[in-house]
């Protein structure tokens, strides 16, 4: 097993989801019912699930593309999603006031 990868992995996983909405949603569950144990299994399962998925994912997609062209999509991406939280936000927050 790669350790580091492993590690690395972890890492960004869970800085990453600090302060995500399924943890939000998390917290909302265990907070209004009695078995956060329930709230932490289904929440954690949930977590491995698309964690699975994506890793599955990622695997075959890197078997059809180089690794350089998938950082490049991700890079797109990622910059999509940050022009669009930066330049369309304020609309759509003062609509809601």
């Amino acid at each position: 097993m790669d350790w580091h990868l492993l590690g690395l992995s972890f890492i960004t996983v869970f800085l990453s989801e600090l302060g995500d909405k399924s943890q939000l949603a998390a917290i909302a569950l265990s907070g209004r019912c009695r078995s956060p144990r329930a709230v932490f299994f289904g929440t954690a399962s949930a977590l491995l699930l698309t964690s699975l998925l994506g890793a599955l994912a990622g695997g075959a997609v890197s078997e059809l593309l180089p690794a350089r062209v998938l950082k490049a999509i991700a890079a797109v991406g990622f910059a999509i999603l940050a022009a669009r939280l930066l330049l369309f936000n304020d609309e759509t927050s003062s609509d809601s006031k």
